[in-house]
């Protein structure tokens, strides 16, 4: 079934009016709006999803990483079924925690043990907290543009514009919440990601107050541009130097390499924190990491450091979830679609080469990040896009959808096992095409 988008007569449509009278701006989650309203999803099955109208289109961003399987693998359904066949939860642990505790302490060699949560936000204020709890200390170090979840510390400048940045060597502090506390960007020290002297002259200036440096090896919104080998070391060399708690946030970049991203830049982190493709499809998140640090939670012998509760954390129906996801996730099916990964952006630079458009494709491994400009991408203010860029990765998005291709509405694709060698070859036809499109209809801009 083919559709046009927009279109105030669909399905998908008449919701989004309906849901904007419940929820407040129509939704429940800002990267899954779009203007003027989204397309409402149905079903999914391996690579494909059915929205509110019928119309079946090629899934390429997979719930922003997290179905590393695509959609309603059977090995993961029937491990949710079973599960809650015996229960969906409990006041009780179970086994089930220890399973992929196992499984991932196995595979991460930094993660001697670890706790979970329920989402990769609520991983990095966990991870925070016991950095905080170690060390004695309040501040916290994080890297211009990167996205560590929506706690307030590492929302500091997230999305920081040319008007406010300030000096390349010495980011402002800008806030992304209005109403946020200053006293809460007081504690943090914003970095210039990839940029060694510099970050090394900050970290150096506040190291007797930093508690945590917080960084992501493939940052997705700094897009997909990935950490330097030389950087890391530089931040490990700091951090141990100084008795600062080096944390990897790896919510979204482990499933780049099979041991996690920070096998790519030989760097032993320590604390890390999980999300998204660990939990099956299902609400996930988890630090492990060193077990001095993270034994601050630890309750066996009185009242811990500190608090770590939570109705939900490792909840059964999960822990079995993402057992089976990652029991699926071999060193081969890494392999394959950090291929396909590299595959795609060889496509997709072609098609912008055919199509006579400026862009390219980056990332690492399954993640792919498209971007409507020809620089050399190092940090955050060289992917900053200009409103022009802005404008046309919004135009291309939109084509795609029209052409059967769910992308991210900044540019992502993450790669799953369920997507094919043929559907990455015809999404890069259709950008391909949607770019002809663009310059037919806009050819100055």
């Amino acid at each position: 079934m083919a559709m046009t988008y927009p279109d105030q007569e669909s399905r998908s449509a008449a919701l989004y009016r309906r849901a904007s009278e419940v929820l407040a701006g129509g939704s429940t989650r800002h990267t899954t709006f779009y203007s003027p309203y989204p397309v409402y999803a149905v079903s999914g099955r391996g690579s494909r999803v059915v929205d509110a109208d019928g119309v079946e289109r090629v899934d390429c961003l997979n719930n922003y990483m997290t179905l590393i399987h695509g959609h309603a693998h059977p090995e993961v359904v029937e491990a949710i079924v079973d599960q809650v066949r015996r229960g969906s939860c409990f006041a009780m642990p179970t086994e089930r925690e220890i399973e992929l505790a196992e499984l991932i302490s196995e595979r991460v060699e930094s993660v001697e043990t670890m706790r979970f949560c329920n989402s990769g936000s609520e991983s990095v204020l966990i991870a925070i907290k016991a950095a905080r709890a170690h060390t004695g200390r309040s501040m916290v170090a994080k890297c211009e543009g990167a996205y560590h979840g929506c706690y307030d510390p590492v929302e500091v400048s997230l999305s920081a514009s040319p008007e406010s940045w300030g000096d390349p060597d010495e980011p402002a502090k800008v806030p992304y919440t209005v109403g946020l506390p200053e006293r809460v960007m007081e504690d943090v020290v914003v970095l210039p990601f990839n940029e060694i002297e510099a970050s090394r002259r900050l970290l150096e200036r506040h190291a007797g107050r930093l508690a945590a440096i917080v960084v992501d090896p493939v940052p997705t919104r700094v897009g997909c541009v990935p950490m330097r080998k030389e950087y890391a070391e530089m931040l490990r060399e700091v951090a141990t130097r100084h008795g600062i708690v080096l944390i990897f946030d790896e919510v979204a970049s482990f499933r780049v390499r099979y041991r996690g991203a920070q096998t790519m830049v030989g760097v032993t982190p320590d604390l890390t924190t999980f999300g998204k493709v660990i939990g099956g499809g299902l609400p996930v998140g988890a630090v492990g990491g060193r077990r001095d640090i993270m034994s601050v939670f630890d309750a066996s012998k009185g009242k811990p450091k500190a608090a770590h509760g939570g109705t939900f954390n490792a909840n059964p129906a999960t822990m079995a979830a993402g057992a089976a996801a990652m029991r699926l996730l071999t060193g081969d099916a890494v392999d394959a679609i950090n291929a396909r990964g590299d595959r795609a952006r060889e496509r997709i630079d072609a098609a912008f080469e055919a199509a006579g458009v400026a862009g390219q494709a980056i990332g690492v491994g399954s993640l792919v990040m498209v971007h409507f400009n020809r620089r050399t991408l190092r940090n955050y203010r060289d992917v900053c896009p200009d409103a022009n860029e802005s404008r046309r990765i919004a135009t291309l998005h939109r084509a795609l959808l029209n052409r059967g291709f769910i992308l991210g509405a900044g540019g992502l694709a993450a790669i799953s096992t369920a997507n094919t060698d043929q559907e990455i070859d015809d999404l890069a036809d259709a950008i391909e095409d949607s770019l002809r499109e663009m310059r037919l209809n806009d050819p100055g801009g």
